[in-house]
């Protein structure tokens, strides 16, 4: 049994080609175009500097306990990767669900940030996927995987094997099976709260869980995505008064 989410995302929510934020404006992770600046560089932007739901946060102060019923169903299918400038990403095809509450959300693509972007007490994991989902509405969910230095993972090969080193460049390996199932734990609790998308335009209404249970992932492995993408991670935001629940 695996993870479902629901999101209060609106449709309104952009999905740009190869990752989530608006095309056509150029931001960073430093500088004058970094994290600091992004509410600056477009009207678009504005909630990432004036929005109180910004992603990501410390989840190491939960505000409640909680237990919920979830289910997801990924399959595997062929490796399509692309390499956007921002992040490593894999797009999946049709098929890949999750359900909550009878609300069905179809997996839509798994992108990675090194070092993570959540925090716990402080602490920060040297590698995250963030499994982003979407409703027939356009409301978004995304869960979020943290990795800790150890075995290596062998989903995390095939694309370390095959990504693409140009941004923006993607390609579809029709001859290698990915099973997005090898990266998710089994024994899912996970960390809920609303929140935001973690680049521009840094929209709200994102349904956040991310998982207690860490994977593994071998120092090269991690240094590889690292030398791939950088540092890619936004900084903390404030929780201000929204529940954060653990379960």
């Amino acid at each position: 049994m695996k993870l479902a989410l629901v999101v209060g995302a609106s449709a309104s929510l952009l999905l740009a080609t190869g990752a989530i934020g608006m095309a056509g404006v150029h931001w960073e992770y430093s500088g004058e175009a970094g994290p600091d600046h992004w509410a600056e560089l477009a009207p678009e932007f504005a909630l990432c500097g004036a929005g109180r739901m910004q992603s990501p946060i410390d989840l190491g102060t939960p505000s409640a306990e909680a237990h919920v019923e979830v289910v997801a169903g990924y399959r595997a299918g062929p490796l399509n990767l692309v390499n956007n400038g921002h992040t490593v990403q894999v797009n999946f095809q049709r098929g890949s669900r999750l359900v909550s509450s009878g609300d069905s959300y179809d997996l839509l693509q798994m992108h990675f940030h090194t070092p993570a972007e959540h925090a716990v007490s402080g602490k920060r994991y040297p590698l995250v996927a963030h499994f982003v989902h979407r409703d027939t509405s356009g409301q978004l969910a995304v869960l979020g995987i943290f990795f800790e230095e150890g075995a290596a993972n062998p989903e995390l090969a095939k694309i370390i094997a095959n990504v693409p080193h140009d941004s923006h460049d993607a390609h579809h390996f029709g001859d290698i099976a990915f099973d997005p199932d090898n990266i998710v734990p089994h024994d899912l609790k996970v960390w809920r709260y609303m929140g935001s998308l973690t680049t521009p335009p840094c929209s709200e209404g994102v349904n956040w869980h991310v998982a207690e249970q860490v994977m593994t992932a071998s120092r090269e492995q991690i240094e590889a995505l690292h030398a791939l993408m950088g540092d890619n991670a936004r900084p903390v935001q404030p929780l201000n008064n929204r529940l954060l629940i653990r379960g």
